[in-house]
């Protein structure tokens, strides 16, 4: 990129020579800053969730940046930044994309657009650049292929009606990525933010026929052989996979009829001491580099079709077209409250119809 805007500056306008030596020169100006700082403290950024250590390892190496990373969940993160205050111990973190305008209406955090803002779709980013998902998670399923009892591997929600499979979607009440789960099969069957109940009919169903599974799909559930099919983030479904003693037992996809996709987002400190760094993290994170780290990880980097993966890293991600029929979260406000009212919801209309 910056050769490009070196280059710019060779028989062009002096416009366009003043925007090519500015661009540079911010970036470069950002980059001394944040090694004038020589640090940058993460939430919820830990080495081993997304390949994070690979971003704070290429930090380290070209910034010479120290980290430490503090875990926690993402309505934390923000109330850590709310509490603190100037008395800020994090500098940047990640949390999941509904908390990035909850982060904005609390005024914790601080813009920052990185470089290739332009290559992030509009439904990921805030206008502003107070937050913009640099990964995302979609609705998929994992499939246990030796446990389906004479059933094809469901690749729709439709298939989940007539299997005689197990379905684990895990604990609504309180895992967003079953909450999620709840979202895409609505929206695959014509509900929508404000509109569940096909998707509860169709668990309710499930349950009905003693096939819904109150185990939570993860590692340890799906190692014991407790999960036939399970609804999961694709991240973790490709991570799980990877981690099994036989990986080729299980098939991760997309449902054809339709999912959800959402994802988690950067947010920097309002307060934050070393507000370059994170600014600089937040640039890293967005730039090829930052997002194949992502990829490596398994999160599928949200530049993923402007980017040209290594072959054995886009092995760890699904194919770029079986996300063709994904729908992003198009209104937030319905979508938080029914997620409210989803928990109940569920026992009264689902898990009261488990044999």
């Amino acid at each position: 990129m910056k050769q490009l805007f070196l280059a710019s500056l060779l028989g062009s306008t002096i416009a366009m020579c003043t925007a090519a030596m500015a661009a540079d020169t911010d970036l470069k100006t950002l980059e001394a800053a944040a090694k004038a700082e020589g640090a940058v403290n993460s939430v919820g950024m830990p080495d081993d969730w997304a390949n994070w250590k690979g971003t704070w390892d290429d930090l380290a190496k070209l910034y010479g940046l120290k980290h430490i990373d503090t875990d926690m969940s993402s309505a934390q993160e923000i109330a850590k930044f709310a509490a603190e205050k100037d008395n800020a111990s994090a500098d940047i973190g990640d949390v999941g994309a509904a908390f990035g305008p909850i982060a904005v209406k609390q005024g914790v955090v601080q813009p920052y657009k990185p470089s290739t803002w332009e290559q992030v779709p509009a439904w990921a980013k805030d206008k502003d650049g107070n937050w913009a998902l640099a990964y995302t998670g979609t609705i998929a399923f994992i499939v246990n292929k030796k446990l389906l009892h004479g059933s094809e591997v469901p690749t729709k929600w439709a298939d989940l009606k007539t299997g005689k499979y197990k379905v684990s979607i895990g604990d609504v009440s309180t895992a967003a990525q079953a909450a999620n789960g709840v979202l895409a099969a609505a929206l695959a069957n014509g509900g929508d933010e404000k509109n569940v109940q096909p998707a509860l009919l169709m668990f309710a169903e499930i349950a009905k026929q003693g096939r819904l599974s109150m185990a939570n799909p993860t590692i340890a559930t799906m190692e014991k052989g407790e999960v036939e099919v399970g609804v999961v983030w694709d991240f973790n479904g490709l991570s799980y996979k990877a981690k099994m003693a036989n990986p080729d037992d299980y098939v991760v996809l997309i449902p054809s009829d339709g999912s959800v996709i959402s994802g988690y987002t950067t947010i920097i400190n309002k307060y934050a001491k070393h507000p370059n760094a994170a600014k600089l993290a937040r640039e890293y994170i967005f730039s090829d580099a930052g997002q194949i780290n992502l990829a490596k990880g398994n999160a599928r980097p949200i530049r993923a079709e402007h980017l040209k993966l290594p072959e054995e890293v886009q092995a760890k991600l699904l194919p770029n077209e079986q996300y063709k029929g994904v729908t992003p979260i198009k209104d937030a406000d319905a979508w938080e409250k029914t997620s409210k009212a989803l928990p109940q919801k569920w026992q009264e209309e689902v898990i009261i119809n488990m044999q």
